[in-house]
């Protein structure tokens, strides 16, 4: 099958640190490559593939400190892909609605995987506009503020098999990984662990538009003498980093389209203990991979309940749940769906 896949560019694929879309991207790409497939992968130029690199800037925008319009380089890379279009058999776009308009107008086989949160205001009357674009979810949860989308499925994210090791928890902290920002509640974390009596590191990117509020919120409590601030950490060191927590704290505020680091601490074997919100329930099994708390005493509480999961266990749950291989199967079936059901009159044409 010729597959394009077309990514933020933002980021590079993968990222060189945080980057949770074009991380996926890039385990997706790789394993349809892998699996036999022709891939093309529209991305910053940095970008790293066995599949055919169309580089559509030199390096990812967030490394590229003259960089201004990041949309004038998306709406490049759609009148680029455009170009190429009769080449594939499906375009698949994780660049939201973008492509919208455009996609529209041609015709051809495409899908999007939505990536991001939904639940804003802005959202409904698009999405209503263009039920005839397809889109693909990342939870069930992702789905309930837009019930008006031409949703097509619910496909889980995974990570390669051999990604990470799987580890036994022997540095003996908690560890919170991803983003400072007020929805993913670092707070939260750091008044667990404390309360809990436990070491915790927090390994963790810090965007321009959340500094005011690490400085405000977040920097004063890292003086605790439990707390370690790491930052931004790479691919290797993160690995290393979960595998040796004794569980990884996801005590997020807000409505979580997926939260790749849940699986991530599952390929290390390593229990996640979640706040009840959003995806969570769809990928944390409760008691198996982890406990699900809705307060601070039951997330203190669950801390003392560790030693009772199986950390080899969790890595069995991954291995059937979560891979990329697995992921990348079921996106050959919604693309061999869609092409199969498109409108027999758009095939026509583009054979044509």
């Amino acid at each position: 099958m010729r597959i394009a896949q077309v990514s933020p560019l933002y980021e590079s694929v993968p990222p060189q640190t945080y980057g949770g879309t074009e991380r996926v991207v890039s385990f997706l790409t790789e394993e349809l490559v892998r699996a036999g497939h022709d891939v093309t992968l529209f991305a910053s130029g940095d970008s790293r593939t066995a599949a055919r690199l169309v580089p559509m800037t030199e390096r990812s925008l967030r490394l590229d400190p003259d960089s201004i319009d990041s949309l004038a380089h998306h709406v490049l890379m759609l009148e680029r892909v455009d170009s190429e279009r009769d080449a594939f058999d499906i375009v698949h776009y994780h660049i939201d609605y973008l492509h919208f308009p455009l996609s529209r107008r041609a015709g051809a086989p495409q899908v999007t995987t939505l990536h991001g949160r939904l639940d804003m205001k802005d959202l409904p009357p698009l999405y209503e506009e263009y039920q005839d674009m397809p889109v693909v979810s990342i939870s069930d949860s992702q789905r309930q503020p837009l019930p008006n989308a031409r949703w097509h499925r619910t496909i889980y994210h995974g990570l390669p098999v051999d990604l990470y090791a799987p580890g036994d928890g022997d540095g003996g902290y908690l560890l919170f990984l991803g983003r400072i920002s007020p929805e993913k509640r670092v707070d939260r974390a750091i008044d667990v662990a404390t309360r809990a009596g436990m070491k915790l590191k927090i390994a963790a990117k810090i965007s321009d538009v959340d500094v005011p509020y690490f400085k405000e919120h977040i920097e004063p409590l890292l003086q605790q003498s439990n707390v370690e601030f790491i930052g931004e950490v790479g691919e290797s060191e993160k690995g290393e980093l979960i595998a040796g927590a004794r569980a990884l704290l996801f005590l997020i505020d807000w409505r979580e389209p997926f939260g790749l680091v849940m699986i991530e601490a599952m390929a290390c074997g390593t229990p996640t203990i979640a706040w009840e919100a959003g995806s969570v329930g769809e990928v944390i099994s409760d008691g198996l991979t982890g406990f699900i708390v809705r307060s601070v005493d039951q997330a203190v509480s669950a801390v003392g309940r560790l030693e009772s999961l199986s950390r080899t266990a969790i890595r069995r749950e991954f291995e059937r749940r979560f891979t990329a291989s697995r992921m990348a199967r079921d996106y050959v079936a919604v693309y061999e769906e869609l092409i199969s059901n498109w409108p027999a009159a758009e095939v026509k044409r583009r054979r044509a």
